[in-house]
């Protein structure tokens, strides 16, 4: 992402992982450790997808340590695509082993955040992430877990009126029975073309809220 970013080589339930990590300027506070998980492994989704850095830029600039992680059988990660299982293992691993303690935040985008709601599910009752941004959040294929209802003040849902990967009517059937707010972005598609800086700003509003 940028000349300062770290590659890590993890490990997880099916070897290696392979992740980056990016840390806050010189002069900026540090608030905790951000995982994000990326899009969708048979459709190009890597840790280095434009929306995936997005948030990672978000949340550096905020003071968070961004760490971003390719999920089993992408780029130089051991394992083979699990539908969302095993990722989700995956990014429990990269979270013991980056965040063991300390502040914590999630974030996903499209698939990645599929695997992210299960992953804050069950994180919950034990760690209770400080924040959790979501992103074209991936409800028409895949059953997108509930966000923990004392959760939802820390959460952000962002998705686009025009896409077409995940309908914004599917988001919002997710949402719906929660009563958890959606942040559309109007006449914008599924990976934001043109419109990043605005996702980015949206996130750090959300960041810099109390």
């Amino acid at each position: 992402m940028n000349a300062q970013t770290q590659s890590l080589q993890l490990s997880g339930g099916a070897g290696l992982i392979e992740a980056a990590r990016d840390e806050p300027h010189p002069g900026v506070a540090p608030r905790g450790t951000v995982v994000i998980a990326h899009p969708h492994p048979l459709f190009g989704g890597t840790m280095d997808n434009k929306v995936v850095q997005t948030l990672a830029r978000a949340f550096v600039q905020c003071g968070w340590t961004a760490v971003r992680f390719n999920f089993r059988g992408v780029g130089a990660s051991a394992g083979e695509y699990d539908a969302g299982k095993a990722e989700a293992e995956d990014m429990r691993a990269v979270i013991e082993q980056v965040a063991p303690q300390g502040p914590l935040a999630l974030a996903g985008f499209s698939f990645g955040s599929y695997v992210m709601s299960h992953v804050l599910e069950a994180l919950w009752a034990e760690r209770s992430p400080e924040k959790a941004v979501f992103v074209g959040t991936a409800a028409t294929r895949f059953t997108v877990a509930p966000v923990p209802p004392d959760a939802h003040e820390r959460t952000l849902v962002i998705h686009g009126e025009a896409d077409d990967t995940v309908p914004l009517a599917d988001a919002m059937a997710w949402a719906r029975p929660q009563t958890l707010p959606v942040t559309v972005v109007p006449g914008v598609g599924h990976f934001f073309h043109g419109q990043l800086p605005l996702l980015k700003s949206l996130v750090v509003r959300h960041l810099s809220a109390t």
